[in-house]
């Protein structure tokens, strides 16, 4: 019976660690990120699918992205732990020590760097180290000195799909641009949206990350509207350029206009609920458009 209880104490401990590492990669977070990737791999021309490819694309993907949230949640212990949102993770929380996590975003890092230098190229590796680098390095102090943090941010947030078309071509080809150039806009209302409704919460921590001091303002708004407005020419871009069909041009050109009339409303309504509208409009806009391309990949 002790030694059953014994076990069974040992198997709840592993499953409590497995948990925290879960929440340290902020593994939702990071599967969103590597789908886009692997969305611009399989875009790629006279690329097609493979299962061996797209699972290490993945795995690659998620040991680099994993190690940047690890550093980001090592780096901001304090910051978290004052935040209800964050409070629970497991450095903020001292269920995890600082070196642990850093240990982990060191190793985690290195591997998958490897994975995509090896089994893809060495220029899709270096632009995953790139992307760590600014994401744990420059992005993650920045949010507490300037709102200039989101732009920072939004470049190794839009990376990921422009590493996912470098590792099936090995160059800096026009496609990758494109699908890059889609995320990082996107980035500016789905953030500033986060923003607004947990303003509270990033002003205990000192957070700096709408684009007007003043906080939720009409500015912020405005904002929005502006880069929601870019996006639209930039969705016909897959189609003039020849990656994909008319079909998804209209589904992409759908999208756009939802995204831009949510951040009309909030600019309208200036409250948390308009907020929190462009916000799970822009969950669902990423993997809709992504997947609309892909489908209709000519």
């Amino acid at each position: 019976m002790q030694k059953e209880t014994e076990a069974q104490q040992a198997g709840s401990a592993v499953s409590r660690k497995l948990k925290d590492y879960y929440q340290l990669m902020k593994f939702t977070l990071s599967f969103t990120v590597v789908f886009s990737s692997v969305v611009s791999y399989l875009l790629v021309p006279n690329v097609t699918f493979d299962f061996v490819s797209v699972l290490l694309l993945f795995v690659g993907g998620m040991l680099v992205t994993g190690s940047a949230n690890a550093i980001n949640q090592a780096s901001e212990k304090d910051t978290d732990a004052l935040m209800k949102r964050t409070s629970t993770r497991p450095v903020a929380a001292g269920r995890m020590s600082v070196d642990e996590a850093w240990t982990f975003a060191l190793v985690t890092g290195v591997l998958g760097i490897f994975i995509m230098g090896y089994w893809f190229n060495w220029t899709a590796a270096g632009l995953s180290a790139f992307s760590l680098f600014l994401y744990g390095f420059v992005y993650t102090p920045l949010k507490k000195v300037h709102s200039i943090a989101v732009l920072v941010g939004a470049i190794p947030g839009a990376l990921p799909c422009l590493i996912g078309w470098v590792a099936g071509t090995d160059a800096f080809t026009a496609g990758g641009w494109i699908l890059f150039s889609l995320q990082f806009f996107w980035q500016f209302p789905h953030f500033w949206a986060i923003a607004w409704v947990a303003y509270n919460d990033y002003s205990k921590a000192g957070f700096k990350l709408l684009p007007s001091t003043g906080g939720p303002t009409k500015y912020a708004a405005v904002q929005s509207i502006l880069y929601s407005v870019i996006l639209i020419p930039i969705g016909v871009l897959p189609y003039a350029f020849g990656m994909t069909g008319m079909v998804s041009l209209v589904i992409v050109a759908i999208a756009n206009l939802y995204m831009l009339w949510q951040c009309l409303r909030l600019f309208q309504q200036m409250d948390v609920k308009a907020a929190r509208r462009v916000m799970f409009s822009s969950y669902i806009y990423l993997p809709v458009v992504l997947l609309a391309l892909l489908a209709d990949k000519l």
